[in-house]
């Protein structure tokens, strides 16, 4: 009788927690094969909890790292050292990570120190540019190196790790869990009108009515949202400066943007938008996932430093302009379904200002097709890590 692998999967932040919600949920249909075993770290908190509960994950350890003011040294010392005794009493036949986190590569090291092989979920994305992002690219770049099994979400992705010196028979193409998330909430969402009520009543209370949509067919939503370091300052000055501009010149759009919690994104906002009587700008509070899917289905396009939003709102049929530099992300620059502008104020309002302008532009970006799957990556990653560890 063949034995059951035990699978530990290490977690801690909200996008971490979305994109692995249905990898653990397709694993957790095999018991014959797998017992899963659910880390998290508390990189996040409370955004954390809200997945954990949509997707009903219950974590078996929480190192419950986060404390105000911590910094990077502080997340990576607390969790390389609170992952060293549950990786003695688990002893897992392999470590999970997901991405670029500081969590995945103090994971990943972690399971290194007791000789575990780590299995890389959403391997090979590349800037090559160690500091854009930061932290993220130099996270990604070292825990590859860790990596036992890789799960590449394009074939882009294959051909980073391969151009490093990865084998080729330790990496597998699977398209991005992300994509598998998405599918999951849209379905709910499309099929309980109940949970539509709940949603905009919780949007409602966040700070924004999504019926003004409904009750006026010729407006529409401008979806923001910003958290990433590199734009600490200056950038997100520039960034609030260049929705105040836009909210003036397009009255008939809503700019919706749930504030991140961290200070150095809300100070810019505040300092911005102080003492100013717009009526179609919208500073909410965070949102859980499902709110935001549900708003980001609803949105006209989407503005963002985020990197996963570049996968899900062109599943979604939305135009995204990202505002970095460079992007781990080139696939979707080639389809044409994102645009990068930085934190370049002119350049934010030109290029948004086109897709609100221009319908065929918009059309153009809005057709592209989204490269990052057809949301059986799941399927794809449990099937091949049990062919792998036999």
């Amino acid at each position: 009788m063949k034995q059951v692998k035990k699978v530990m999967m290490v977690f801690g932040t909200r996008p971490e927690a979305i994109k692995v919600a249905p990898l653990i949920k397709e694993l957790q249909k095999h018991p014959q094969l797998f017992e899963v075993v659910i880390c998290v770290s508390g990189q996040h908190k409370e955004m954390l909890e809200q997945v954990l509960t949509l997707f009903e994950i219950v974590p078996d350890y929480n190192l419950n790292i986060m404390r105000q003011g911590q910094d990077l040294y502080d997340i990576t010392a607390k969790i390389l050292l609170g992952m060293k005794n549950i990786l003695l009493e688990v002893k897992p036949d392999v470590v999970l990570v997901h991405g670029d986190t500081t969590t995945s590569v103090a994971a990943a090291l972690a399971a290194f120190y007791q000789q575990i092989p780590v299995g890389h979920i959403e391997a090979g994305l590349r800037t090559h540019n160690i500091y854009s992002p930061w932290p993220e690219e130099m996270n990604r770049q070292l825990t590859g190196r860790i990596t036992s099994y890789h799960f590449a979400p394009t074939a882009l992705s294959k051909q980073n790790l391969m151009n490093e010196g990865i084998d080729e028979t330790r990496i597998i193409v699977t398209g991005n869990t992300v994509i598998d998330a998405l599918h999951i909430v849209i379905n709910k969402i499309q099929n309980n009108p109940s949970l539509k009520t709940d949603l905009t009543y919780i949007l409602k209370t966040a700070g924004y009515d999504p019926d003004r949509l409904s009750c006026d067919t010729n407006r529409r939503l401008v979806l923001i949202t910003g958290h990433r370091r590199e734009n600490f300052g200056e950038g997100f000055e520039n960034i609030c400066k260049a929705i105040k501009h836009l909210s003036s010149k397009y009255p008939e759009v809503d700019f919706v943007y749930p504030m991140h919690l961290n200070p150095n994104v809300r100070k810019p906002i505040h300092a911005i938008f102080e003492n100013t009587q717009q009526q179609n700008v919208f500073f909410i509070e965070p949102i859980e996932y499902f709110s935001f899917v549900y708003l980001m289905e609803k949105s006209y396009l989407v503005l963002t430093d985020s990197g996963g939003i570049q996968e899900e709102a062109p599943g979604l049929g939305k135009p995204v302009l990202v505002m970095r530099d460079t992007t781990e992300r080139p696939e979707a620059l080639e389809a044409g379904t994102v645009k990068l502008v930085g934190t370049n104020y002119n350049k934010i309002i030109s290029e948004l200002s086109l897709l609100l302008d221009d319908p065929e532009h918009y059309k153009k970006m809005s057709h592209a097709i989204n490269p990052y799957g057809d949301g059986k990556a799941s399927m794809r990653i449990a099937e091949q890590l049990n062919k792998w560890m036999l």
